[in-house]
């Protein structure tokens, strides 16, 4: 048995890293918020190769990724092939946001967003915060 899921598990788009990275005060207390309760948060790979550009000038997004409790989510075959049907299901073809629906599922978390609408469309049922 796994241990329970905590109601402030967290995955991350794009624009709640680019965010979090410039400083901006919502993205950082929801982080914060995770990091002190140990709840997971959850990076797709997708949405990492997106905003990282240079590692020793992005230092708050390299600092979160070195944190215990902060998981980037592989894209393994199985699960690319579960985001194209996503995407098929849903008639989108941004293959990063149906990764991040994907990974906030499988992880029972609140999806952390610029952009809302693009989740909403995808799974009308998830948990999603703008920042």
């Amino acid at each position: 048995m796994g241990r329970p899921r905590s109601p402030w598990a967290l995955t991350l788009d794009a624009g709640a890293l680019i965010a979090f990275e410039q400083g901006k005060p919502k993205v950082r207390a929801l982080v914060q918020r995770a990091k002190d309760l140990g709840a997971e948060m959850v990076i797709p790979a997708g949405v990492l190769a997106q905003v990282w550009r240079d590692g020793s000038r992005q230092t708050r997004l390299a600092a979160l990724l070195s944190a215990r409790n902060v998981r980037v989510e592989e894209l393994t075959a199985p699960l690319a092939r579960a985001i194209g049907e996503l995407c098929g299901l849903r008639g989108t073809n941004d293959v990063i946001d149906a990764s991040v629906v994907m990974a906030a599922r499988r992880a029972g978390s609140i999806v952390v967003t610029s952009d809302p609408d693009d989740f909403r469309q995808l799974d009308p049922t998830l948990n999603v915060v703008r920042v």
